[in-house]
This record gives C-alpha cells, sequence and structure tokens, in this order.
C-alpha cells in the first residue's frame, strides 16, 4: 500500500527506519535505472563507510582492506603483555574525589549507498547520484567529508544528482540562492557548471519528476521519485510500524503544517 502523503513522508526521516528507507531508495533507484540505461551504461551500487561518535561522524573509506597485526622485528605478531608479566605499583591513593557516572560517545560504523552511472566501454562515471543522510547534514568531520567529495564531483566531469529528503539539519551550500523549502533535488550538469537545478519542495507538494543527466544527445530517464517511495514504503511495511497518531520526528512542523497534517491523516480510513 502507498503513504498516506502525497510526497515525502516525514515518518519516514525517523532514526530507527531511515537506513532501511535509504537502502530501499538506492536499490529501487538502481533496478528503474538499469532497463533505460542498457547497453550503453550500466549502474553500479556502491558503498562507503562513515564511522560515527555521538554528534560527529568521519569516513572511513570504502570497505575493502582487511586490518592486520604488525610483525615485529623477529617478524612475530606484536602480543599484549600478560596480565601476570605487569608489575603494579605497591603505592595505592584514595581517589580525589566521588566519580560522577557519565556517558562516552560510542562509534558507530554506518553504510551508506549509492548510485554511479558508468559508461560500460570506457568505464567512466557519468553520473553520481547521491542520496544524502543525517551524517551528511550535520556539523562534524562527516559533513565535511561529504563536502569534500561533492567538490571532487563538482569539479569533475561528472553530473551530480544529490536528493536530500530529510528535514533535519542544515542543507548542503548552494550560491545565489535563497531557497528554503522541506526537502530538495539538486541536478548539476557537468556542462552548465556552476549553474544547477534544484528542485525545492514542502511537506504538502508533491514530488516533482526529474530526469538524470548523461552523455550529450543520449536520451535521459526520466525518474518518478514519489512511485519509488511509494514502492519501498510497500515493500518495507512501513504501514506496519509507524504510528501516525504520534507527530513525526523532529523538527517540530510549523503550525500551517501541523493542520495540515492532521487534516490529512484525518481523512485517512
Amino acid at each position: 500500500m502507498p503513504s498516506p502523503f502525497p510526497g515525502m513522508d516525514p515518518y519516514l526521516e525517523h532514526p530507527e527506519l531511515w537506513a532501511g528507507v535509504h537502502h530501499w531508495l538506492i536499490t529501487l533507484l538502481a533496478e528503474e535505472l538499469v532497463p533505460h540505461l542498457r547497453p550503453k551504461y550500466r549502474v553500479a551500487v556502491k558503498v562507503r563507510m562513515v564511522q560515527t561518535a555521538g554528534d560527529s561522524a568521519v569516513l572511513v573509506g570504502i570497505p575493502n582492506v582487511a586490518v592486520r597485526t604488525a610483525p615485529n622485528a623477529d617478524g612475530q605478531p606484536l602480543r599484549w603483555p600478560s596480565r601476570a608479566s605487569l608489575r603494579l605499583s605497591p603505592t595505592l591513593t584514595e581517589p580525589a574525589a566521588t566519580p560522577v557516572a557519565v556517558t562516552l560517545p560510542m562509534p558507530e560504523v554506518v553504510r551508506q549507498g549509492y548510485l554511479e552511472i558508468r559508461e560500460v566501454a570506457t568505464g567512466a562515471v557519468v553520473t553520481a547520484i547521491e542520496v544524502l543522510s543525517p551524517v551528511n547534514k550535520r556539523a562534524g568531520e562527516g559533513r565535511r567529508a561529504y563536502e569534500a567529495k561533492r567538490l571532487q564531483v563538482l569539479g569533475s566531469g561528472t553530473h551530480l544528482v544529490e536528493i536530500d529528503l530529510l528535514r533535519a539539519g542544515s542543507p548542503l551550500p548552494i550560491l545565489q540562492g535563497d531557497v528554503t523549502s522541506d526537502y530538495r533535488i539538486l541536478i548539476s550538469r557537468c556542462d552548465r557548471r556552476p549553474q544547477a537545478d534544484l528542485y525545492a519542495f514542502n511537506l504538502s507538494q508533491s514530488v516533482p519528476p526529474w530526469s538524470v543527466p548523461l552523455a550529450s544527445g543520449d536520451p535521459e530517464p526520466v525518474v518518478d521519485l514519489k512511485c519509488l517511495l511509494d514502492r519501498l514504503y510497500d515493500r518495507g511495511g512501513y504501514d506496519l510500524v509507524i504510528d501516525y497518531r504520534q507527530p513525526p520526528p523532529p523538527p517540530e512542523l510549523s503550525a500551517g503544517d501541523r493542520q495540515w497534517l492532521s487534516s490529512l491523516l484525518k481523512s485517512e480510513p
């Protein structure tokens, strides 16, 4: 069944659901594009790993390496000393104060999927398609790492499609455009830079269709993102886990959006 929302469903932005939503959307985008791009192009599903801790995140790279223990000078692996071999100081002092219970930021590795459209004959990356996650939009090393990658793409001959379906966090930077909206789809064609097309839409609006930029002269497939969102909503069984009696996740809606939301959900059977 489809989501009750005409566009993006804000309940899918919940932190406990977003990782699955992101995975489904990347997969469905690839499935949708492959038949329209063959045989000249192929769609590569790529994965990078982001290590997060608290409110910060750092890009740790593509998961294609193994960590091994460095050897000693004699060629044997380094080993931690046994507890019996450690000599403890015989002098112990009382702590200066009563300890306070604290919580430490624990590292967590997040896998992020994205798409590359590659020319089969040359292997060249023609278009990169990114679906933003919270680590891309909040302050910290994760955002800085993504912005660095973004600038690298913008300085290359690769088109960029950037899909932002998250109201939380700060939008990625653009120039000469004071655009305020809940959601965004950015289409940056390499031959038109620094100009780009920005599809900005709000909670109560439908998701605009957009075409995937390819090499000059090639027909460009049109993506109906709302159709894909409804498909992932159904396949993921999100109607079984979302409680629409509760408010959507932060940020808090405006008074007008709250009224619209209440009317929309009351009209649902």
